[in-house]
C-alpha cells in the first residue's frame, strides 16, 4: 500500500454503501463543478467531499469549514512542510490543498470521497495513489466541460464577483485547463444540469463507459473549446 496516502478499506471494488473509493473532479472556472458536486452530495448519502484548505479570501456567501478551510499563507506553508497535504497547488495566486487527515477520517468512516481540485492537483493525486504493481491510479478522475466557450463566459459574468480583467484571465486559463481533460477517466458536459448530475451518478455506479474521456464524440467539442 502506498505509504503517502490514507488507508482505505481493502478488497476489490465495492458497492457504494461500503465506501472507500476516491473520486477527483476538476473543471475550468465557471463550468459549474461546485454546483454539480453539491447536488451529487445531496443525492448520495455515502459520499463525502473533502473540504480543501485555501489562502484565498472568503467570499460573502462562503462559510469556513463548509466551502473551504480558509487559512493564512504561513499556516498553509507549515502544513506543506509537515507533509499535511495529499496534493496542493497555486491557482490564481492562491494556494489550495487537500488535507491527508480529512481524507483519512472520511475513509475511516467507510465513505466514498470526492475531491474538488484543479488538473494540477488531480495529477498529483494520480501519482501519489498509483499502485506500482498494476501501474494504475487509486482514484477515479472526472473532468467537467462547458457546452461552449460562449456559455462559459456567460456563467463567469453571471457570478458578478469578478472584474472584466479577472474574467478575461479566467477564460485564457480555461483553455489550458480544458486541454488536460483527456488525462481524466471520464468527461461530462455540463449543458443541462440535471443530465450532468445523472451522469455523475452513473460514474459512481460504474455504469458510464459512454462517458469515458477517449470517446470519439468529444472531438468536435474539444476542437471548439481549445481553438
Amino acid at each position: 500500500m502506498n505509504p503517502h496516502i490514507p488507508s482505505a478499506p481493502s478488497g476489490d471494488a465495492a458497492p457504494r454503501s461500503r465506501g472507500g473509493r476516491l473520486f477527483v473532479i476538476a473543471a475550468p472556472s465557471g463550468a459549474g463543478k461546485t454546483s454539480l458536486v453539491k447536488e451529487l452530495l445531496a443525492r448520495e448519502p455515502n459520499l463525502r467531499v473533502c473540504v480543501s484548505h485555501t489562502t484565498r479570501p472568503r467570499r460573502p456567501n462562503e462559510v469556513d469549514g463548509r466551502d473551504y478551510h480558509f487559512v493564512e499563507v504561513p499556516t498553509f506553508r507549515q502544513m506543506i512542510d509537515a507533509d499535511g497535504f495529499l496534493e496542493h497547488a497555486l491557482v490564481f495566486d492562491n494556494h489550495y490543498g487537500t488535507s491527508r487527515a480529512a481524507l483519512a477520517e472520511a475513509f475511516g468512516r467507510g465513505h466514498d470521497v470526492i475531491l474538488e481540485i484543479d488538473w494540477q492537483g488531480a495529477e498529483q493525486v494520480r501519482e501519489r495513489t498509483r499502485d506500482p504493481a498494476r501501474g494504475t491510479a487509486g482514484c477515479i478522475g472526472i473532468f467537467v466541460l462547458p457546452p461552449s466557450r460562449a456559455e462559459l463566459e456567460a456563467r463567469l459574468r453571471n457570478r458578478k464577483t469578478d472584474s472584466d480583467e479577472v474574467i478575461a484571465r479566467r477564460l485564457r486559463d480555461a483553455v489550458s485547463d480544458m486541454s488536460h481533460a483527456g488525462e481524466f477517466d471520464y468527461v461530462i458536459i455540463n449543458d443541462h444540469f440535471e443530465t450532468a448530475v445523472r451522469d455523475l451518478q452513473r460514474i459512481l455506479d460504474d455504469d458510464a463507459r459512454d462517458l469515458q474521456s477517449d470517446r470519439a464524440a468529444l472531438a468536435t467539442l474539444m476542437t471548439q473549446l481549445l481553438a
